[in-house]
């Protein structure tokens, strides 16, 4: 058992890291954000193992704000009797890395599981596009697929928005600008490991910013990609934790992982909004590290912790 969890780190995850260590692998911020994002899908390709079966994927491009953002549609093999709910996934990575590709396993996961409908976002990352970029693809997206859920064979009462970690983070800031603009409820929200404090100063980030995949010095390369100079830190729509209110939010699922950094500010954003009066599952995946949704090829307890996470959303999204 570590300092600062409740439980022992998976063997199969001991093994992984101890192998990483051993092959000398880069770690990201030490390399130039193209050879990151490289590395990064290189990694999730060799660890993600084998998607379930979808019926197809389409991609489309929307306008936001003058830039064009693609998305992948994910549709399951079914036939739908009426309308099918929507998942709008914003894919994890920092906002420098990541994109449609490394997550593709994850949505089709997602989209088999849970029958529903995915659009994942490739919004614009960082350094090139600095905050708040990132979040008004993200709303932008969020805007698209409401106004264009029939034309996509969705229940517009139906859409979640969803994602992991940085992704999770835009998840939840586009929940409260929807909120604020008055949009009519979204159905549910689910974040897997979301960063909701750029200040990083929980007590985690102390205990497993080292040795856990996801490392302080990564971090900080992140978020000095992502944020300019001054006040964004302390920007709600950079740290949804700092928002002053959190009432009137969907349903919302939040996930996290044991032995991850953002563990402390995951668990305080879903008591933030329990206090607030929404509705929240929260649950903690004692044994885990941050990413291992992207590790389910490797690591068998990763891949029981996505289809539990699967079953969680089919739930919610069959609630209505």
């Amino acid at each position: 058992m570590s300092e600062g969890s409740s439980g022992k780190l998976d063997p199969q995850l001991v093994e992984f890291l101890q192998c990483l260590a051993d092959c000398g692998t880069p770690e990201l911020q030490t390399l130039s954000p193209p050879d990151a994002r490289a590395a990064y899908l290189k990694g999730v390709q060799m660890f993600s193992g084998q998607a379930p079966k979808i019926a197809r994927t389409v991609n489309k491009r929307f306008d936001a704000g003058g830039r064009s953002v693609v998305t992948r549609l994910y549709y399951p093999e079914c036939i739908p009797t009426s309308s099918l709910p929507l998942v709008v996934y914003f894919h994890g990575g920092g906002w420098s890395f990541g994109s449609i590709e490394t997550h593709d396993n994850v949505c089709r996961t997602l989209c088999a599981g849970a029958t529903c409908i995915v659009a994942s976002i490739d919004y614009h990352l960082a350094p090139e596009h600095k905050f708040p970029t990132a979040v008004e693809d993200a709303v932008a997206a969020s805007l698209w697929a409401h106004e264009n859920a029939s034309a996509l064979g969705a229940d517009r009462t139906r859409i979640v928005l969803a994602g992991d970690s940085a992704g999770a983070n835009l998840a939840a800031v586009a929940s409260l600008a929807l909120r604020d603009k008055g949009y009519p409820d979204l159905l549910g929200q689910l974040l897997i490991y979301p960063a909701t404090d750029m200040a990083m100063s929980h007590a985690s980030h102390k205990f497993f910013g080292d040795g856990y995949r996801l490392t302080r010095p990564l971090m900080v390369w992140s978020s000095t990609n992502y944020l300019r100079e001054g006040q964004d830190i302390m920007d709600p729509r950079a740290s949804p934790l700092r928002a002053k209110d959190h009432s009137g939010l969907p349903p919302t699922i939040i996930v996290t992982a044991g032995f991850d950094p953002l563990r402390d500010e995951g668990a305080a954003y879903a008591a933030r909004l329990r206090n607030a009066g929404v509705d929240i599952q929260y649950r903690c995946f004692d044994n885990l590290i941050h990413g291992f949704i992207s590790l389910t090829g490797v690591v068998n307890a990763a891949a029981r912790a996505l289809a539990e996470i699967t079953v969680m959303l089919k739930k919610a999204l069959e609630a209505k």
